[in-house]
């Protein structure tokens, strides 16, 4: 009966000693479906990160997490090959990790080739999500499977610690005796690894993943069941650490986003504002014009910064002001370019707070803050512009494409002007021509109807200038038209319009002054080129002198001008007739001057 007994009892061994063996190949599976499941989940944290903030960091380990993952679903199918059910789930697992792999790799091979936005769109369609869900839901399937055969193991374990229990139970009372004390030991042995091993489990189901078993197990394979237990813990804690990192970076790299967009926005408006600004200076065709664009845009683009704006004179060599803003008073004489540490040193020079660097000259030794910033085209001084203020790092990027649209906008202005000086000006005397003196007489002529200021027009020429030409030459000619169109230019008032008439024919435009006295004027004019001692070539060309005719507007004249220009060229011709170098009115400014 012993050896039955015995018998008996070495089968129940060898049955629990199997069921052991399934239990510790259940802890197998579950800790490589958490394993690969883990390394797909870093794949994904790991890619996401990359697509995001576009920081190759975040990229180098998709692929080995993905390949990791590839292995433990092919290791899981292997450790489910002998049960049908979660062979087939197992399978479908190894598949959708495929996919989503593929997935992955996609993505990341988008984002290493620096195309974001298609990345972003693979990611935005839903589709690893949705493969993710599915990886997800086919393993916690298969998860809660193998949980529920390792529970019906170790409960098949405890129906042979019974069966062996019985066993004892009915047998002799020597061998009872023996056995009980042979089965109480084992049961000992076996109980409290097993109790420990249900509590740790329990404690896990419930959410405690920081649960271990640290029992004695009393035997090496409870300690290799614990062993393997414990790792897989600690695997699924790290994972779920590293998941909640992984989730930190992406909310962090979202805000980051945001800020970085909100800045693009922001810099989208200033340059949409800036290019309305630049569109209507390129349109200016005054100094005031450009004055007024820059008075009302530089203060939305710069908003609560006073400042003003200064351009190089090149034949002063001074700064003077164009447009100042927010209530700041500038001198208008402006300054030299020595004085403006800015245009020294060709960068920004500003002033924090007091005693913080060096104060340019043109601001004052009172300025504690301050900015100016050097307008450059071509390595030439263009102008300069002055804020009164701290220009903060939030403006920084403003000011860089306000100074540029600026300058830009200066330079052409000043072209502009150089080519309308071409088209109204006299190439030879420097006088304006006479399309231009047909403009301004007309435009004075309305201002004058519409004042009833008085307007007068002086017709002049060179007398026997013909002279000049048959015993000198033409160049000799060139000269006295210089020489005569330099001294009417500087006797003649800052308002009179002194024009080149064609040939040694002058006109002189001098709104608001009547003929009696523009006359007074005119004759100083003559008394001056009539003392004129004309060189060319090293030989003197001898004196030179005018006749002069003046004639002044009145209502019955036509619009045009026209009238009035051959009133004075009659005054002129009597100037001529009478013996030349004199100044003589037309009969009806003659009249009313006396």
């Amino acid at each position: 009966m012993l050896a039955v007994l015995a018998g008996l009892l070495l089968d129940g061994s060898a049955q629990m000693r199997g069921s052991l063996t399934w239990v510790t190949h259940s802890a197998q599976v579950l800790k490589t479906a958490n394993r690969a499941l883990g390394h797909l989940q870093q794949a994904e944290s790991g890619q996401r990160g990359f697509v995001l903030t576009r920081d190759p960091e975040f990229g180098k380990a998709v692929a080995a997490e993905i390949a990791a993952s590839k292995r433990d679903a092919a290791e899981l199918v292997r450790l489910t090959a002998d049960n049908p059910a979660q062979s087939e789930r197992s399978r479908q697992i190894r598949m959708l990790i495929e996919d989503r792999g593929a997935h992955l790799a996609e993505s990341a091979e988008l984002t290493r080739a620096g195309d974001f936005a298609g990345a972003q769109a693979l990611t935005a369609s839903g589709r690893g999500r949705n493969l993710m869900v599915l990886v997800e839901a086919r393993v916690g399937d298969l998860l809660n499977e193998e949980r529920a055969l390792s529970v019906s193991r170790m409960a098949a374990v405890e129906r042979r610690l019974n069966y062996i229990r019985w066993l004892v139970m009915i047998g002799t009372p020597l061998a009872v005796v023996a056995i009980a004390l042979m089965a109480a030991a084992l049961i000992r042995r076996i109980r409290r690894p097993v109790d420990a091993m249900m509590t740790v489990m329990g404690q896990l189901g419930a959410g405690d993943r920081s649960a271990r078993i640290d029992a004695v197990m009393e035997s090496s394979e409870f300690e290799r069941l614990a062993g393997g237990y414990n790792a897989m813990a600690e695997e699924l804690q790290a994972a779920v650490a590293d998941q909640v990192v992984s989730e930190e970076r992406l909310r962090l790299a979202n805000l980051e986003l945001s800020t970085n967009a909100d800045v693009l926005r922001e810099r989208g408006e200033v340059i949409e504002l800036l290019g309305g600004m630049a569109h209507r200076m390129q349109a200016a065709r005054t100094d005031e014009e450009l004055a007024s664009i820059i008075r009302v845009f530089v203060p939305r683009v710069l908003p609560e910064i006073p400042g003003a704006l200064y351009a190089h004179n090149n034949s002063r060599n001074l700064l003077v002001p164009i447009a100042a803003w927010a209530g700041i008073e500038v001198e208008t004489a402006g300054f030299a370019p020595d004085q403006c540490w800015a245009l020294r040193r060709g960068q920004s020079h500003f002033v924090v707070e007091p005693g913080s660097d060096i104060v340019c000259a043109h601001v004052g030794a009172e300025a504690d803050h301050y900015h100016c910033e050097p307008l450059l085209a071509g390595g030439e001084v263009i102008g300069v512009l002055y804020l009164r203020g701290v220009v903060g790092a939030e403006n920084r990027f403003r000011l860089t494409v306000l100074t540029e649209n600026i300058a830009s906008a200066l330079v052409n202005h000043r072209l502009q002007r150089g080519l309308r000086e071409q088209t109204i000006r006299d190439p030879l005397a420097g006088l304006f021509n006479r399309r231009y003196m047909e403009e301004t007489l007309a435009l004075e002529i309305a201002r004058a109807t519409r004042t009833g200021s008085p307007l007068s027009v002086v017709m002049c020429d060179v007398d026997h200038f013909k002279r000049f030409n048959d015993e000198f030459g033409h160049e000799a000619g060139d000269a006295v038209l210089q020489a005569v169109a330099a001294e009417m230019r500087s006797r003649f008032r800052d308002g009179d319009v002194v024009c080149r008439f064609g040939g040694e024919e002058f006109t002189i435009i001098a709104p608001g002054s009547s003929a009696g006295v523009l006359a007074k004027r005119v004759e100083a004019v003559r008394q001056a080129i009539s003392e004129l001692m004309v060189s060319q070539g090293g030989r003197t060309l001898g004196s030179t002198t005018m006749s002069f005719g003046i004639a002044t507007w009145e209502e019955s004249m036509e619009r045009d001008g026209s009238t009035l220009v051959k009133a004075a060229d009659a005054a002129l011709y009597r100037a001529k007739r009478d013996g030349r170098n004199r100044v003589v009115l037309d009969a009806r400014a003659e009249a009313l001057a006396a």
